[in-house]
């Protein structure tokens, strides 16, 4: 983490703790062997203000790492953005600078660890950003740093211009499991998923979660922000495959992979070759590369569950 962003407030001491380099302690499918693969996102393809601009459809592009941009008939917003001052090194280039966002109506963010609430990145965002939307945790963390921000319990729902989300379940408090990592004893619903239902269709972020029961009867979504990382603390790529085939026609906009030059460390080292091999109707897999643009639509009635 570039240093200054430990001197903004206290919450610097709190996400010290549960940031991406924790996460390597807290996962146990961590490898300590010889450097091996590892599947690398395509090569970034920038965007500017133009991808901000108003539109008649809903286009989404990847970020990189777990984060998203979405332009919705022009209402724009960010998941989880992480686009500068990560603490590992990264493989990718980011494919927009703060500096040239040149507004956002919303960005949501799914949990605390810093590689989806990038302090860096939303502090940088802070003038151009009219509303932030997180946990109750989460929002606890904005407030100390001054964001214009607003917390939700699971189940919530709020609305900005066409968008209407509502936060879905997650099971990501790995750090009850390894005494020390953490003063404070973590929740569940410090973690969300986030439903978002915008006039060309639902996006399903689902978060960094443990597979449940419940991420198996959502209705179908026209698109899922899918992170398919063999981590004991998200789905595991078993879980990854059994979510894929609950949804068969769902495209999977994969994240969460590509981005982090970790070869050994899982959580960040999906790879969509393998993914191709194990699910049902493996063409509905859309390997973007950062800042790629996707348009999203609905999927015919017939190929709802």
């Amino acid at each position: 983490m570039n240093a200054r962003n430990w001197t903004l407030s206290a919450v610097a001491g709190i996400l010290l703790t549960i940031n991406a380099q924790a996460q390597i302690t807290a996962d146990s499918t961590q490898k300590k062997a010889a450097r091996k693969y590892q599947a690398r996102a395509p090569k970034t393809q920038p965007f500017g203000a133009n991808a901000f601009a108003a539109s008649k459809q809903t286009t989404i592009r990847w970020l990189g790492f777990g984060g998203f941009f979405v332009n919705s008939r022009g209402t724009t917003f960010m998941v989880d953005p992480l686009l500068e001052g990560f603490d590992m090194p990264v493989l990718i280039d980011f494919p927009i600078a703060p500096k040239d966002v040149p507004k956002l109506d919303a960005i949501l963010v799914t949990h605390a660890d810093n590689d989806h609430f990038s302090v860096p990145t939303n502090q940088d965002l802070k003038g151009v950003t009219t509303a932030y939307h997180s946990t109750v945790y989460v929002d606890s963390l904005m407030k100390n740093l001054g964001l214009p921000s607003f917390g939700h319990n699971i189940g919530d729902t709020f609305k900005f211009g066409p968008v209407r989300v509502k936060l879905t379940p997650a099971d990501h408090a790995y750090q009850n499991a390894y005494p020390g990592m953490s003063k404070r004893r973590f929740k569940n619903e410090d973690a969300c998923g986030f439903w978002i239902e915008t006039p060309d269709g639902n996006i399903w972020a689902t978060g960094d979660s443990r597979l449940t029961p419940g991420h198996l009867t959502m209705p179908t979504p026209d698109a899922i922000f899918f992170d398919f990382s063999d981590s004991e603390w998200h789905f595991t790529f078993e879980g990854a495959v059994k979510l894929a085939n609950t949804y068969p026609n769902t495209p999977l906009l994969l994240c969460h992979w590509g981005s982090v030059d970790a070869p050994d460390f899982n959580p960040f080292n999906g790879d969509p070759e393998k993914l191709a091999k194990a699910i049902v109707n493996p063409g509905r897999i859309k390997v973007l590369a950062p800042g790629e643009p996707f348009t999203l639509s609905k999927l015919k009635k017939s190929t709802t569950k």
